[in-house]
């Protein structure tokens, strides 16, 4: 590695402003500055698998297949019929799967 021995070397201050304390204290006050997230509200809203749910209601409006919309064979979501790549046997393949 070159060495540049024009460049101004450091003092004593600016040495000691680069020790391992004073980096340290430097990620302190940065991850002071984050916002305290409580971890029991974020737990609220995940549910257990099993969990029972059967006093929850829909709160979500089902609408049914359109007129413009066909179901894939493969992965048997509704998609748009721009969404068709191939039809074969009757069966509609949208592009993600014919990909």
């Amino acid at each position: 590695m070159a060495t540049d021995y024009d460049a101004p070397r450091k003092t004593d201050d600016e040495l000691n402003e680069d020790s391992i304390e004073e980096l340290k204290s430097r990620r302190v006050d940065k991850s002071s500055s984050s916002v305290d997230v409580d971890e029991t509200e974020q737990a609220e809203g995940f549910e257990l698998p099993g969990a029972d749910l059967s006093g929850e209601e829909l709160s979500v409006r089902v609408l049914p297949k359109q007129a413009d919309e066909f179901t894939c064979g493969r992965c048997f979501l509704v998609h748009h019929r721009s969404q068709l790549a191939k039809e074969s046997n009757g069966m509609m393949i949208c592009t993600e799967c014919a990909a």
